[in-house]
């Protein structure tokens, strides 16, 4: 796949973006390159490759995690802060229909 130069400009103006015709040259350039990449990373024969768990697991084998412990550390306020609320119902806040 490669994009033509009224492409990327058509690309600009969607995002928005105030592109003169030398940066929409070298826009063009860059985006082409990386579809190129794109294509040839598609020719690579990846079965029985293994997908990582993080980029670098490859290099430094098994990575720790570095999470905390999911544990409960304040209690449920949920009254207390529903409390101010014009209604509620089990839990939940109650609100006007807006959509028919």
């Amino acid at each position: 796949m490669s994009l033509t130069l009224s492409e990327v400009e058509r690309i600009a103006k969607l995002a928005q973006l105030e592109m003169d015709a030398a940066h929409a040259e070298i826009a063009l350039v860059e985006l082409n390159g990386i579809f190129a990449l794109a294509e040839q990373m598609k020719d690579v024969d990846t079965r029985g490759v293994e997908p990582l768990s993080h980029p670098l697991a490859a290099i430094l084998g098994k990575l720790p995690l570095r999470l905390r412990d999911d544990v409960v550390t304040e209690e449920n306020a949920r009254d207390a802060y529903q409390a101010p609320a014009p209604k509620t119902q089990d839990g939940l806040y109650l609100v006007p229909k807006v959509i028919e």
